[in-house]
């Protein structure tokens, strides 16, 4: 009896855990596809309790029968039923497309702006006019299609002189001008409201991102959506 409720309780915790890592977004799962994440976490901490167990050790054992069990099961149904992947594994979320940023698919991969940015720069991308397309990938990573015109390709290859990459400076995110930004970039914020009014925006709070490129004395505005 004691044996059976061990083995329903681990079926009902693989349920909860994997209930709380879809709910806690693709940015906690990295790599990781979300049961591989869950599963991972604890059957490395019953293998620990299963060490120490000495009075009834078939319990945890029991338990980790379940949890490989249910890997396993989980496994043969993503590769062999391919609409299974997209309840147990998730789906890639497009977060830029055309120069428009999808602000419900940030929240929906529980991103921000800020790290969102991040994710680009890290892959080099700078400049967000550079990217056609970026998807969130189940696994917690950023792919990003660049443009045309951005695609690799080095100036020393073609023989052209190349001018110094500037970086973007965010003047206004997520409805909010950055004041001290737009200090440091040497602009005001009245200048800001007069380039957003060119623009035929009425304030900053219907921007979700406004970048300053100093060197090109260039503002580039991203609506919310």
């Amino acid at each position: 009896m004691d044996a059976f409720k061990v083995g329903l309780t681990a079926l009902l915790s693989v349920a909860a855990l994997f209930i709380i890592a879809k709910i806690m977004g693709h940015k906690q799962v990295s790599q990781l596809d979300f049961f591989d994440y869950v599963s991972g976490i604890t059957i490395g901490s019953i293998g620990a309790e299963l060490a120490t167990e000495l009075e009834s050790p078939e319990k945890p054992l029991i338990a980790l029968g379940v949890y490989g069990l249910a890997s396993l099961v989980l496994s043969l149904i993503t590769s062999k039923i391919v609409r299974s992947r997209k309840y147990i594994n998730g789906t890639p979320t497009i977060l830029l497309s055309m120069g428009k940023i999808y602000r419900q698919n940030l929240k929906k991969a529980k991103l921000d702006l800020s790290e969102f940015m991040v994710m680009c720069r890290e892959q080099g991308y700078f400049d967000l006019e550079e990217i056609q397309l970026a998807v969130f990938e189940h696994n917690g990573r950023l792919s990003i299609l660049p443009r045309a015109a951005s695609r690799p390709a080095t100036p020393s290859d073609l023989g052209i002189p190349a001018k110094a990459t500037r970086i973007g400076v965010e003047v206004i995110m997520d409805g909010r001008i950055m004041g001290g930004n737009l200090s440091r970039a040497g602009r005001s914020a009245a200048w800001l409201c007069d380039q957003l009014n060119l623009m035929g925006y009425a304030s900053a709070k219907e921007v979700l991102l406004a970048v300053y490129h100093t060197e090109e004395d260039k503002l580039t505005v991203y609506k919310k959506g």
